[in-house]
């Protein structure tokens, strides 16, 4: 573990322009990278926060082949919708950058070039899946199959997401190509390769002894599940016709496997911030001062902690990750976030129907973070964690203290009289909060310290409801000066706490506080922003505060100053919000079934002769009872036409008796009674299922009369 870092570059998991970001994007990587980003930042720390669009690899040509259109148009569409959402949620990125850019096909062909010529890549002819009718060698992603380990019939080339196992296309069961469909042949192809085996004892020295105690449980657990199995050369050149030219002879038609291409974005992103910013960025990737932290979800964990830091011991130059704080899978209403079934709560369209609550869904993700398990995002729990904790709890904290401040001083901080052991007790605890919330941002453990933030709300409505200013004003004014000055340090100290988490919160609450007026009298001791790391771009540049403030000084917000008029910080999300977004997902989950029933297989021939033994009658339902105790069975006075029988039929779990009552139904009449429970059914009522699986009947038109017969 880095002590007293100089400096820290805060690297987030690339994402792939192949589709927008959704919720469990921002919630396995983004957000907890951006609240210790933010963090870093109020402590006044040297903060290079670096991600960027990864825009090679296979899921952008599946998506250009799909789309029907170029790779080039899949990036520019999705880069920008993607940095629209990053921008709009607050995620504060020192630079966002692009692999197509110059910048990183540079860096990463001088990356390669340095491990080649060194000596550190094994030059193989291997057999690769090849598709003949296509005429192209197969990506792993163009390869579909039966998974060897779990059966999964649909696990892909590089992995089964099914079972999670990773994968070689030649691995699969049946492969097939996702191009034509074809069976593809195994073809000899020249590729080069990072003879993992050779660091394998590095990566134990360094994580399995190094990082025992200081890294995540599931990070470590998976790295040594990899070590122990045996690590293995690994190809970083492929056959494709979209990435970055491997830089050297006779790799013509060859690119840099996506893999090994993606982590060197994070360095060509950090030297293109550098170069903006008049910045050398060389300490951030070489200098032993610096903190290098990983953002990522539990998918990308042997990238980050075998194959990327053995690429950075083989250049030799590098420092290594400090940490990998990956965290594992968020779901959504207990199913698995799909983009391709369209699972999931898109960014852009989350702000299009909750317009202003970009922190009521940061809280409610951070509160539910999957930090150690998978977990679960559902409407209802997002509504209860704004309802009920944001409005109840913050926001009602912070209404009252400016209202109260506004209604018995016209928005004048008072000037306190002296304090009670409860004021002093009530101030020594906030200014234990900084300490506390830190200790947990550390940690890695962002759900913990989100808690501790709203313990300094509760602690202030705590405060107030002891203490009953608006009571004890009646016979005691001079006591209520100092009670809302002390509950004003408590608002004053929220909005610093809460910006790393909540920055549009802290951001309003700092403006109703006027905080931006109090330049002055922070200045002999505030460790301001400005003055600490005038690189930064943040929001935060215009607060007076700064995060050690708060355990160092009482007076937050001076005595004399004047604050402005209450604003609800949250408002409340009604139920009818709530149902429009589940039946949405309901909505989504009817198309799917609809797009992936299949029918089922045709029967045997028959001859016309069978067919037409079969007397089918349109016909008209006159009674309908339920069978006594049987849940399925509904008895059916019906009209064929030719009489009115009775029919027992299956379907009481689908439908009420009332509802079906002059309902026109099909009827086989000739099949041979049956008795049901005592009730001899004398025919079929013909139904089929709907994309749901629900029964539905196969209904005639309406001018068909009773009796007409189907032919």
């Amino acid at each position: 573990m880095t002590q007293n870092p100089k400096r820290y570059t805060i690297t987030a998991a690339l994402p792939y322009t192949n589709g927008p970001i959704h919720i469990g994007h921002l919630a396995g990587v983004y957000v907890p990278a951006d609240i210790y980003s933010r963090y870093l930042r109020l402590q006044g720390k040297d903060v290079a926060f670096i991600c960027g669009s990864d825009e090679h690899g296979v899921a952008i040509s599946m998506k250009a082949k799909k789309e029907g259109i170029t790779p080039q148009q899949v990036i520019d569409k999705y880069d920008g919708i993607i940095r629209k959402s990053f921008e709009d949620f607050g995620i504060s990125f020192n630079n966002y950058s692009r692999t197509s850019a110059k910048i990183h096909h540079d860096t990463a062909s001088e990356f390669f070039r340095t491990l080649y010529d060194k000596g550190d890549f094994i030059e193989e002819v291997t057999e690769q899946l090849y598709d003949a009718k296509a005429n192209q060698f197969l990506a792993d992603r163009f390869v579909v199959g039966t998974c060897p380990k779990c059966g999964n019939d649909g696990a892909y080339g590089d992995q089964c997401e099914n079972c999670g196992s990773t994968l070689n296309a030649t691995d699969l069961i049946n492969p097939k190509s996702t191009i034509t469909g074809e069976t593809p042949v195994l073809k000899e192809t020249k590729h080069w390769f990072l003879p993992l085996d050779r660091y394998s004892d590095f990566l134990t020295k360094w994580i399995l002894e190094g990082h025992k105690s200081d890294w995540k449980t599931n990070v470590y657990g998976q790295v040594k599940s990899w070590i122990d199995a045996g690590l293995e050369p690994r190809a970083v050149t492929r056959d494709l016709d979209w990435g970055i030219d491997v830089p050297v002879e006779g790799a013509e038609g060859k690119k840099l496997y996506v893999w090994f291409d993606a982590p060197i974005g994070y360095i060509s992103s950090t030297k293109e911030w550098a170069a903006r910013e008049g910045k050398d960025w060389e300490p951030y990737w070489k200098d032993e001062e610096t903190k290098l932290v990983h953002f990522i979800g539990k998918d990308n964990i042997v990238f980050h902690c075998i194959i990327f830091p053995a690429m950075l011991k083989a250049e030799g130059s590098y420092i290594l990750p400090d940490n990998v704080p990956a965290n594992e899978f968020l779901n959504l209403e207990g199913n698995k976030l799909s983009t391709s079934k369209n699972w999931a709560v898109w960014l852009h369209e989350y702000l299009e129907e909750f317009p202003d609550k970009q922190d009521v869904l940061r809280y409610a993700l951070t509160s539910n973070a999957p930090e150690t398990k998978d977990n679960d995002f559902t409407w209802k729990d997002f509504q209860a964690r704004n309802n009920n904790e944001l409005v109840a709890v913050f926001g009602n904290f912070v209404n009252r203290v400016v209202v109260l401040t506004n209604k018995y001083y016209e928005g004048v901080i008072p000037t306190p009289n002296e304090f009670t052991e409860v004021d002093e007790a009530t101030l020594n605890e906030l200014k234990a909060y900084p300490a506390v919330i830190a200790s947990s941002v550390e940690r890695y453990r962002f759900r913990e310290a989100l808690g501790e933030l709203m313990n300094v709300a509760r602690l202030g409505n705590k405060y107030l409801a002891d203490e009953e200013p608006w009571k004890v004003m009646k016979d005691n004014p001079e006591r209520v000066k100092t009670q809302m000055y002390v509950a004003l340090q408590i608002a004053a100290a929220l909005s610093v706490l809460a910006e790393p988490f909540l920055p549009f919160t802290a951001a309003k609450l700092s403006r109703i506080l006027n905080l931006g007026d109090l330049k002055e009298h922070f200045k002999g001791f505030s460790k301001f922003l400005k003055e600490n790391h005038p690189g930064a771009t943040d929001v935060i540049l215009d607060k007076t505060l700064g995060w050690n403030d708060i355990s160092e000084n009482s007076d937050l917000i001076p005595a004399g100053h004047k604050i402005g008029e209450a604003e609800l910080l949250f408002a409340k999300i009604e139920d009818e919000e709530i149902q429009k977004q589940i039946d949405k997902l309901e909505a989504t989950k009817t198309a799917n079934l609809a797009e992936n029933k299949q029918a089922e297989p045709q029967k045997d021939l028959i001859q016309f002769e069978d067919f037409a033994k079969m007397d089918i009658r349109i016909g008209t339902i006159l009674e309908a009872e339920k069978m006594p105790k049987a849940n399925k069975l509904l008895v059916l006075k019906v009209d064929t036409g030719i009489d009115v029988r009775t029919i027992v039929s299956g379907i009481a779990e689908s439908f009420s008796p009332e509802e079906i009552i002059g309902k026109r139904v099909s009827v086989l009449a000739n099949l041979a009674p049956r008795a049901l429970r005592g009730v001899e059914s004398q025919g079929m009522i013909l139904m089929t299922t709907n994309a749901e699986g629900k029964l539905v009947f196969v209904n005639p038109d309406a001018d068909a009369p009773n009796g007409a017969t189907v032919n």
